[in-house]
């Protein structure tokens, strides 16, 4: 069959390609997390907070929006190295209630069970006073100096473990995370906060070179 050069034309002659026009590529916006916390907060609450802020500027606000001593507290005993535990680092034996349970094993264990619960339970209110009968680190924190190296020296060794294991067990579990990390100076482990940030919240924090004792919620150098 000869083809003419009119059907080779036909033949050869490309389609047109018509592009859709493409989508304008549509990203999605995270709402920034609000900074409101419910009415005298636990201190986990506070420092959960911190740890969601992406910026040193916004951590930094969140410390300053919920300064406190005992907060303050809780942060020299972890982040000045001039503040030294006399209780032995590590695990801490625990025993817990918890809707008539009683459970007995190491704290973070508990701390996992608790958090667990909360999630079945889809149940994280967790502000004000504790309905549960839980003390707060709030409360506790003047009882602390007796943990720290200058505080009460003279206090039974064992007695004064007895003392920290009885604080523990009438802490909401989160709370006595908090005070077993900061005894072994581990709190940034679990919380996204630095020295540099806590000191730039609070520059009337004097850091290093003394030992800090707390005497009914009084910060007091001993040097």
């Amino acid at each position: 069959m000869i083809l003419s050069h009119l059907d080779l034309k036909i033949m050869t002659t490309t389609k047109k390609t018509t592009t859709k026009p493409r989508k304008p590529r549509t990203f999605s916006v995270q709402k920034p997390v609000s900074l409101d916390l419910p009415r005298n907060p636990f201190i986990f609450e506070i420092l959960d907070l911190v740890s969601k802020q992406r910026t040193k500027a916004k951590k930094i606000e969140v410390l300053k929006r919920y300064e406190e001593l005992p907060l303050k507290v809780i942060l020299i005993w972890n982040f000045d190295e001039s503040v030294v535990s006399i209780l032995p680092p590590g695990e801490v034996p625990y025993t817990g209630y918890d809707d008539q349970n009683v459970y007995k094993g190491g704290v973070s264990a508990k701390i996992t069970e608790e958090v667990r619960s909360m999630h079945a339970k889809g149940n994280f209110s967790l502000g004000v006073s504790d309905g549960q009968g839980h003390t707060t680190i709030r409360r506790e924190s003047k009882h602390f100096y007796r943990f720290i190296k200058g505080g009460d020296d003279g206090l039974n060794n064992l007695r004064r473990e007895s003392m920290f294991i009885n604080i523990l067990e009438g802490l909401h579990p989160l709370e006595a995370e908090i005070v077993i990390l900061c005894k072994d100076k581990k709190l940034g482990e679990v919380y996204k906060i630095t020295k540099e940030v806590v000191a730039q919240a609070y520059p009337d924090i004097r850091w290093g070179g003394r030992s800090w004792v707390v005497y009914g919620h009084q910060l007091k150098r001993t040097s």
